[in-house]
């Protein structure tokens, strides 16, 4: 029951925070559908799909595509219900740093929670560049040779740099389909002019997500609106404008070997066609991170990360589905020289508006659909990022903790919005350089992601096993079950995108994610050994407990 503070009683979410030995600083002021909705903008199927689509298409074709989007599906859900178990019992916005530092007791509770939350942050970070920076063929490939889990807290960083830059590059697309399409002399912006564009979005997220909760919370169910309806209207739109449809046989048992990156196992060809499934399903902590400002958060929160990934699964497959029968060719599609520059469901759009009408207007009107669900994305995921950085201070893990967790007038973590968005441009820089270091960044988002969704996880089944107390939602004897397919699969996948996705192996075609991933790990552990197990033991409550 929710209560007010006129009974003299606190909201459950609020009394177990207190509980936990944190004052209420944030306003609590969301519902379930608005914790629902942050999540669900984050995982962003139109976001993910769209910006992947060239690898399913790449690595498999529509098998790829539509079953593997089921395989990565279920998996998920069996690490999104163990997040959501744990989160029931622990919500507060420090989420899975938090939980780790919970579950793996005392004696481990510092390193725990460190490296948990550095993983998280920087993951988030990455994951948005991400999102933004796949415009043509060559970019998806090199996006997908990096990017596979999402770890600590910092790799949220990461992740609002993959969403905000990919939607730079949605926007430069668009723009060479609007002055006629690269085969009739387009305007194709420069990698420069793309980061002004990553760099606008960034100060409009920041901007809007220095307002208070009330209009974040409205923002947050619009974009879940707008991604939940825009799925559906392109999913039947697409396929009924084109003139020429594949046949079913195509869309459910066509399998594209002809890669033409010298890979010719089928099974190896699933495995590297799972990452457009899996990079599009993650994100969805948020709901973790958002709890100091749900109401009854012990129940809410757990509701939201289940029902924002079960909801993109069915509606993602739609999405997959509506796009896949209105393919005429694959290699035409990845071709770097149609009119989209090798943006396979840009092509799409424009050519089955084009085959109709004429003109591929209604296909540009198309894609920005899709560019206002990704800006929502990204909107959503720095506001997932201020919440883990401001959570994260406030504990003192971070350099110059007490100005990241000032809270303003409007209760919101302002400095940490801010900080989160500068950080967010400053990854993306690495675009105008080497390709192999931003790629590796990339690789360090989607890695990073999901080794910090898992470790507190492994923390639950083994040390926590008997000690856990769980909360109102809670998989009775089936979470350790749960828990340990969700550790597994975390390990399955981190082998499987570490694997190359081209031969022969050179330098420009290694896949570089286990040295990023390797590089963050022994920056993280030697900052430990050095200077962080000195000063640092974990969660700091502000309130005796």
């Amino acid at each position: 029951m929710v209560t007010t503070k006129d009974d003299g009683l606190l909201d459950t979410g609020h009394a177990r925070l207190n509980e936990l030995g944190y004052k209420q600083e944030l306003k609590r002021d969301l519902s379930v559908v608005s914790n629902f909705a942050f999540s669900f903008s984050i995982i962003s199927v139109l976001t993910g799909i769209t910006t992947l689509y060239n690898n399913g298409l790449n690595f498999g074709g529509p098998v790829s595509l539509v079953y593997g989007w089921f395989i990565a599906g279920v998996f998920t859900m069996f690490v999104g219900l163990s997040m959501a178990e744990i989160c029931s019992s622990y919500p507060t916005s420090g989420g899975l740093y938090y939980w780790s530092a919970k579950l793996a007791g005392p004696n481990w509770a510092p390193f725990a929670s460190w490296m948990t939350g550095w993983f998280n942050i920087v993951g988030q970070v990455v994951l948005n560049i991400l999102h933004q920076s796949l415009n043509s063929y060559n970019q998806v490939k090199l996006f997908f040779l990096y990017p596979l889990t999402h770890g600590s807290d910092i790799m949220q960083w990461a992740v609002t740099t993959s969403i905000d830059y990919s939607l730079a590059q949605l926007i430069q697309v668009i723009i060479l389909l609007s002055t006629g399409g690269k085969n009739n002399g387009g305007y194709e912006a420069s990698k420069y002019v793309v980061i002004v564009f990553h760099g606008a979005i960034l100060l409009v997220h920041a901007i809007l997500n220095s307002l208070s909760i009330s209009w974040l919370s409205f923002f947050g169910q619009f974009a879940a609106a707008w991604n939940f309806f825009g799925v559906f209207l392109l999913t039947f739109l697409i396929p009924l404008v084109a003139t020429e449809r594949a046949s079913p046989e195509f869309v459910f048992t066509h399998f594209n070997t002809d890669n033409g990156e010298g890979i010719n196992s089928r099974l190896y060809i699933f495995i590297l066609g799972l990452l457009m499934s899996q990079y599009t399903l993650t994100g969805y902590d948020a709901s973790a991170h958002m709890t100091e400002e749900t109401i009854e958060a012990d129940k809410n929160g757990p509701r939201g990360i289940i029902s924002s990934i079960g909801i993109s699964i069915v509606v993602g497959w739609c999405y997959i589905l509506g796009i896949t029968f209105a393919i005429t060719s694959i290699p035409n599609l990845l071709d770097e020289n149609n009119d989209a520059g090798g943006y396979a469901i840009a092509e799409i759009f424009y050519q089955a508006f084009k085959s109709r009408y004429g003109n591929g207007v209604g296909g540009i009107i198309c894609l920005g659909v899709v560019a206002v669900a990704i800006f929502f994305c990204g909107m959503s995921s720095v506001t997932s990022n201020s919440r883990m950085a401001y959570a994260f201070s406030r504990d003192g893990a971070m350099p110059f903790s007490s100005t990241w967790h000032k809270v303003n007038g409007n209760e919101v973590p302002i400095n940490a919005v801010w900080l989160s968005a500068f950080i967010s441009f400053c990854m993306a820089l690495t675009s105008l350089g080497s390709t192999v270091a931003f790629n590796a960044m990339v690789s360090i988002a989607t890695i990073g992601l999901y080794i910090a969704y898992a470790l507190p996880i492994f923390f639950r089944v083994t040390l926590a096993r008997r000690s856990f107390v769980p909360g109102p939602f809670n998989l009775g004897h089936y979470g350790i079950i749960v828990g340990w397919v969700a550790v597994l699969w975390v390990v399955i996948i981190s082998v499987f995108f570490s694997l190359p996705v081209e031969y022969p192996i050179t330098d420009t075609t290694l896949n570089y994610t286990p040295i990023a991933v390797g590089c963050l790990l022994i920056i993280t552990i030697s900052t430990w050994i050095v200077s962080a197990r000195h000063w640092f033991k974990g969660p700091v409550t502000n309130i005796p407990i």
